[in-house]
Parts: C-alpha cells; structure tokens; sequence
C-alpha cells in the first residue's frame, strides 16, 4: 500500500486523483495539501476521511502527487528540500529556479516532472521525433493545442515539450507563437506554435509536417483528466522502487531508447 500526498489538491486535477486513489486496492490517501489561505482547509473531501490542510508533518507519506499553480509547486519544493520525500509533479509553466530545485531534490529522493502524465501523449513524444527524422529539415513543422478557457499559461507544456523535440531533431532555433499582421512568407527553419482556449476542453495536440505535396498529422485528444491522473498515480508507484534521481514518463513507460 503506497499512501500518497496530493499537493494541489482542491484543485480539478487534485479532485481526480482524490477520486482514483479512493477506488485503488493499492494506494491509500495520506494527506491532501492546499495553500494556507484555501478556503477548502480543514473540510473532508468527500468521504475519505482526509481533511485539505497546508503543508505538514510527512511521516506518514510515501510519495507527493502535485498538480499545483507554479506558485505552489515552489512553495512545495522548499517544503520537499527540508523534509525529502518522492515527488510527482505535473505543474507547467515553471522557471529555470524551480526545475534547479527539483535537481537538488533529486540528489536525495526520486523525482519525476512530466507535461502531461498520459500514456498517449508520452508515445506521441515518441512518435514525433520519428516523424521528424523521416520527414526531414525540407517540412515545415506547425504544433497546435487547444485547451479549457481556465488554463492560464500558453503553450502548453506539452506543446513545448513537441517543440523542443522538433527543435532537437531537426536543429530548428526558431519558434513562432501564433502569427500576425505582416509576417512575410515562412521561413524553411521555424516551429510554430498555435494554442487555441475555450470550452472545458481536457487537452488536445496535433503535430503537423507539411511536405512537398503531403501533409502528416499526429494528434492525440484527451478525453478525460482521469488518464493524466492515472499515469501520475502510476508515476507514484514506480518511483517507490528506484534510487534518487531525475526520472519522467518515458521511465516509467520503458520507452527509454
């Protein structure tokens, strides 16, 4: 039984992982963390018998889920740093200062940050570096995501994360977000990234390759948040077994190679 620790966890991704963990034989709610000020502090969820609390004692925390706003997960990681236990985190939109300190953590207990915890999404991953490789440096790559109306960084970090798999492929340094007013014609060597906001959409990727005369696509469509709060949890429970390090999904996958 892996008892977990959700930080975030008032939050909708932190409510579905509340909601697994509680039809799970192998995971055991532990502790559901919010900021200090939540109003949610000190209420049950549901009928866990776990009450939303800010950051605590970690004595009975095997590993710490979080699915914060990046002001939290630093707060997190600061917390972690003192007192280290096995983190998943799926918070986008971190700086330089945060990832730093996931480093740091990493040199006492395992550590996994991926942009999206899906398992089509991280074959996706996969399947775009492939693509790149065949279609070449002569297509031109575009990368559009669409997104809930809540979502408040852009692009999504899964979005960069296809862009910074093109780049490598390909030796692409440029990136164009959006296009407007008098941008000429596209230039040989450019990733453009599109994000698109509205509705309640879950999350939506699609990587294009234009070619002469052909156009590739690659697109994965969420369905629901259950499969990133799935792969999370899963996450959760592969990083109960390994030596402290920086890991992400293709660990936990096996698509290492």
């Amino acid at each position: 039984m892996i008892r977990i620790a959700i930080a975030g966890a008032a939050g909708r991704m932190g409510r579905t992982l509340i909601r697994l963990i509680g039809a799970s034989e192998d995971l055991q709610l532990a502790a559901l963390w919010e900021r200090a000020d939540h109003p949610e502090l000190g209420r049950e969820a549901g009928d866990s018998g776990v009450t939303f609390s800010a950051i605590a004692d970690t004595g009975n925390i095997d590993a710490v889920v979080d699915f914060s706003l990046p002001e939290g997960t630093a707060k997190l990681l600061d917390f972690l740093l003192e007192n280290p236990l096995p983190l998943v985190s799926g918070t986008t939109g971190l700086d330089e200062e945060a990832f730093k300190k996931m480093d740091r953590l990493a040199q006492s207990v395992p550590v996994i940050w991926a942009p999206n915890f899906s398992t089509g999404v991280n074959l996706l991953f996969q399947l775009t570096k492939l693509a790149a490789e065949v279609m070449g440096p002569q297509s031109d790559p575009e990368i559009v995501e669409i997104h809930h109306r809540h979502k408040k960084d852009a692009p999504s970090g899964t979005a960069a994360r296809l862009a910074d798999i093109v780049s490598e492929t390909l030796s692409i340094d440029t990136r164009r977000d959006g296009r407007g007013g008098p941008v000429g014609e596209r230039p040989a060597k450019e990733i453009g990234l599109h994000a698109v906001r509205g509705g309640e959409v879950p999350g939506e990727h699609t990587v294009y390759f234009f070619g002469a005369g052909e156009r590739l696509e690659l697109t994965h469509r969420l369905g629901g948040r259950e499969a990133l709060a799935a792969g999370a949890l899963r996450a959760a429970q592969w990083i109960s077994g390994v030596k402290p390090g920086r890991y992400d999904m293709n660990d936990v996958l096996g698509l290492k190679g």
